[in-house]
């Protein structure tokens, strides 16, 4: 039951070094406990965690760790160009106390079906641990077939995916498909905030979702909606959402948080270099999105 339900995904703060903002980080974690997430899903896309040395990520989770608890259980993002240091970074996600584990198919050079099942198998079979496999080719530039989702959902340990979501029209078969290709009670969730209500309406198990990361009460509300099969309230929520949807997609979701985190005094520090801060301007777009979401 690791990988269901919300799933907040927060920066990771830090500075202009890269060392991780420990305390800012736990007020981001404790604000996702308090509001009643299912799950954190620590160093994952939103938690720059291709922008982190191997010793910081390990902080990271240390962090999560102490400051949880284990009241929320913590997936942590092991992705990493080379199999044998993804390997590195799963055996310390679990000896720092993380739940579960998160796996994406980073590459330079362009891989095959077979390249990825091979590195999916080292990295799962190097702990204890459920992994998440991370189908995100928006940014990997690889997209995980059905027939691949098939043969990586045998290899023990592998438990869950994490796909992009679709327009509400095209969900529906999508989600069935993957169902279809996995064995029972293997979970198929979601990210792709604007489109995940839909997704979850349709049958999908998780949101991972990057707003909950520093908005966690409206999402953990959305959320509820979607799981209940509340069409209405979910309509009525997703529509105060939408303003930062919209930010989300002409912005990228990943500068927009931090924004938010900046703005909600929850972190003080910029994403990291080469990707720059929002504008005076644009944060002043943000504000009034976060103003309309008061009305969840």
């Amino acid at each position: 039951m690791l990988f269901h339900g919300l799933s907040a995904f927060p920066i990771t703060p830090c500075d202009a070094d890269g060392r991780v903002d420990t305390g800012a980080l736990s007020k981001l974690l404790k604000r996702i406990d308090t509001a009643g997430a299912d799950s954190i899903g620590l160093l994952g896309s939103t938690g720059s965690y291709m922008y982190l040395s191997r010793a910081e990520k390990r902080r990271a989770i240390e962090t999560a760790s102490y400051c949880l608890g284990g009241s929320t259980p913590v997936i942590a993002g092991v992705g990493a160009l080379r199999t044998d240091e993804a390997v590195a970074l799963a055996r310390d996600a679990q000896d720092a106390g993380a739940q579960g584990l998160l796996l994406a198919p980073v590459s330079y050079t362009p891989l095959g079906d077979d390249e990825v099942f091979a590195h999916f198998s080292a990295v799962a079979a190097a702990t204890q641990l459920p992994l998440c496999i991370y189908n995100n080719p928006g940014t990997t530039h690889f997209s995980i077939s059905q027939t691949l989702l098939s043969r990586l959902s045998a290899i023990p340990n592998i438990a869950a995916v994490k796909n992009p979501g679709l327009p509400a029209a095209d969900i529906g078969a999508a989600h069935e498909a993957a169902v279809s290709a996995v064995p029972d009670g293997f979970s198929v969730g979601y990210s792709g905030d604007w489109l995940a209500a839909d997704a979850i309406l349709a049958g999908g198990a998780t949101w991972y979702s990057v707003v909950a990361g520093t908005l966690p009460e409206p999402s953990v509300k959305l959320m509820r909606a979607a799981q209940a099969g509340n069409r209405p309230e979910v309509a009525r929520i997703n529509g105060l959402f939408e303003p930062l949807w919209a930010l989300f997609r002409e912005l990228s979701s990943y500068r927009t948080v931090h924004a938010i985190a900046n703005l909600l005094d929850l972190s003080p520090h910029d994403p990291p270099r080469p990707t720059l801060p929002l504008s005076q301007q644009d944060q002043l777009r943000v504000k009034a999105a976060l103003d309309v979401l008061a009305a969840v």
